[in-house]
Order: C-alpha cells, then structure tokens, then sequence
C-alpha cells in the first residue's frame, strides 16, 4: 500500500502531534537538506533576497517540500552556478499525519475492525503553515534576482495552495533595509557574523568606536 495522496492531509485539524517519546515508530522526513548552494557565503556577497511566501493556512508534505527544494536547486545551479546563490528552506516538518490502515484483500470484512479502535498508525511529517509565511528563501546578487525568482516560481507547483513570489527590501537575510544597511556600514556598526550581521549596541568601551580609533 502506497502513500495517501497529500490532499487527504492538506488542512489544519488537529492538534499539533510531533514525533516524541509517547508518538513512536515515525518515519523520517523526507526533507534532509535545508540549505544548498554556497550557504557559508558573508552577508556582504549577496546582497539580494527572493521568498516564496504561503497565501494560505494549510499543511505541507515532507514530500512535497523536498520536490520543490530539487526543482528550484536544479534550476539555480543551471542559471546562475552553484556558487552564486543560496537558498534556504524555511519550514521545518514536524507534525506528524497518521493512517487508519484498511485491508483490501478477500476476506477483509472478517477481519476489519471499522471505526473501533480507531487512532491510526503514523504515516509521514507535514509542516503547519499560516498565511504570509516564509516558505523558502533565495539570497542572490543583484544580476541573478530574475533567476531565483523564476526558481521559486517552479518550486510553487509543488505545493498545493497559492503562494506567491516576493522580491524583499532587506539586505540579504539580515534584518535590515539596503538603505539601512548602507548607512550602519558608513557608521562602523556592523559586525559580520556568517550570513547575517549584528550591530554594535550603545554600551560598551568607547574604544571601539571608529571617532576614537
């Protein structure tokens, strides 16, 4: 017996039921890789961001999730190289669907119990998402903001639902506007830390302040 096709599970009902010590025997996700491409790459060197963002509060299969991770993947390396973006995956599957198991065989009314005992086993992970969540995010350079928009514009047929593809104003995965960013820099508050930034806070010893270097 096969998988039960997603749209059996593609709305929100119950509970969250994560994989835990009472909820045993779940299979893993298919999901593995959540960030591809040069993913160790500084802020500084993309400074442009691409997000597929969820129209709709539903659920997202493992399955489904890891299909458009391929898609949009295969295309960016395909367009741009496999040095020249990075894309992150945004949702996390952790709740876990489960299947009441009917047989189908000759003899199967003998043995079918119907609704008695009717909690079924685990059958795969699925990710709860609302409306206006990030699905997955692309950072590019500026050259390559057509590319990864087209990528996450493949990787919408995926998913079942509406998304939609959104260019960001901010800098990269950082917090901030390019306008923001540009003028922190001037002022000597960034401090890089790998693909995001922090910033210098209004405490602290004057020394490191670029007016008394």
């Amino acid at each position: 017996m096969g998988r039960r096709p997603s749209r059996c599970y593609r709305y929100c009902k119950n509970k969250p039921y994560p994989k835990s010590r009472y909820n045993r025997g779940v299979p893993d996700s298919r999901l593995r890789l959540y960030d591809n491409g040069r993913k160790k790459a500084p802020c500084e060197d993309f400074s442009h961001t691409v997000h597929l963002v969820s129209k709709e509060k539903e659920q997202i299969t493992a399955e489904a999730l890891e299909a458009a991770r391929v898609a949009s993947n295969k295309y960016l390396v395909k367009m741009c190289g496999k040095e020249a973006f990075h894309l992150r995956v945004r949702v996390h599957p952790w709740h876990v669907v489960r299947i009441n198991k009917m047989l189908s065989c000759a003899g199967a009314d003998r043995l079918q119990t119907g609704m008695r005992h009717a909690f079924g086993k685990a059958l795969c992970k699925v990710a709860r998402v609302k409306i206006d969540q990030v699905l997955m995010s692309v950072r590019v350079k500026e050259s390559n903001v057509e590319h990864a928009s087209e990528a996450l514009r493949r990787a919408k047929f995926k998913f079942p639902g509406r998304q939609k593809v959104a260019v960001s104003r901010r800098f990269g995965f950082t917090p901030f506007t390019h306008a923001q960013y540009a003028q922190l820099k001037a002022e000597g508050q960034i401090i890089p830390s790998g693909v995001h930034v922090q910033t210098y806070g209004v405490h602290g010893p004057l020394s490191r302040l670029p007016i008394f270097q």
